[in-house]
């Protein structure tokens, strides 16, 4: 990428925003991007409010530096505890042409569409839950559908993925656990959304515990579509985005490291360049 190059940033506290990537390589090959895992740091889940809005904005403004006038929150942790922060103090004073997107409302919107009985379940990481941010975000878009929000954290799932423990009766304990425990809370539940990046790569445990009739949201693809939604209704924004198909790597981890697990998320090999956030 040269000086005049404007990719879109897709940001993660770790890996787990590859599969929103994913996604967008897909269904953009022509476009831009820069993906940037703050590896060293993760994971944000149990981080408090202020340090997960500390280390956003450092990635926020490296991804600015770097030529992106739009960037993407590909973790739901960020985009609870810092997006309606970012959005509202800090971008009127960077530049109040850039923008900053998350991954919590394109899943709450589509959610009204999906569920038929307003029971909705989310499965997060703690500081997804702790946030509430589901529960506010669907009274807001989906109240007049959605009559229960019901939310479990699983604290273990990030790491089984990250670990690569999915085939084994470890991920099989904890997944049937957090999904038992999400259903004793309501037992009405139509629709569970997967309030988490990492947590696709765990759909086919999931679905092992999950009974029949019940909707599993993922992500991605959902994120995905809203993204061409926003730059249709935004031209003057998809205007300023380069489009050679190209894509940079960048992890605050070691390359190698971020190398080897990455593919496990994007199912391609990928070269990264290290850099450190302040």
């Amino acid at each position: 990428m040269n000086n005049e190059s404007h990719p879109i940033g897709v940001f993660d506290s770790g890996y787990g925003g590859l599969t929103i990537l994913k996604e967008f390589l897909n269904d953009f090959p022509e476009y831009d991007f820069i993906y940037l895992g703050d590896n060293a740091r993760s994971p944000y889940g149990s981080r408090s409010f202020d340090v997960v809005y500390e280390y956003t904005l450092q990635a926020v403004r490296k991804l600015f530096d770097m030529g992106c006038h739009l960037v993407i929150l590909a973790c739901n942790t960020a985009s609870a505890k810092a997006l309606r922060t970012i959005q509202q103090k800090d971008l009127p004073l960077i530049d109040p042409n850039r923008r900053v997107l998350g991954v919590i409302r394109p899943a709450v919107e589509s959610i009204g569409e999906i569920t038929k009985n307003g029971h909705v379940g989310i499965l997060g990481t703690a500081g997804t839950v702790a946030s509430n941010s589901y529960p506010i975000e669907l009274k807001k878009w989906a109240g007049e559908i959605v009559r229960e929000t019901t939310q479990e954290a699983c604290p273990m799932w990030v790491p089984l993925v990250e670990n690569n423990e999915i085939d084994t009766p470890g991920a099989d304990y904890f997944v049937k656990k957090n999904i038992d425990n999400l259903l004793q809370k309501d037992r009405q539940i139509d629709t569970i959304v997967l309030g988490c990046t990492h947590y696709p790569l765990l759909v086919p445990v999931i679905r092992k515990f999950i009974p029949d009739g019940i909707q599993v949201v993922e992500q991605g693809k959902i994120v995905s579509n809203k993204l061409a939604d926003y730059l249709k209704r935004h031209p003057e924004m998809d205007q300023k985005i380069s489009k050679q198909g190209q894509v940079r790597y960048y992890t605050t981890e070691t390359e190698s490291i971020f190398e080897q697990r990455a593919g496990l998320f994007i199912n391609r090999a990928i070269k990264a360049e290290k850099l450190i956030l302040r």
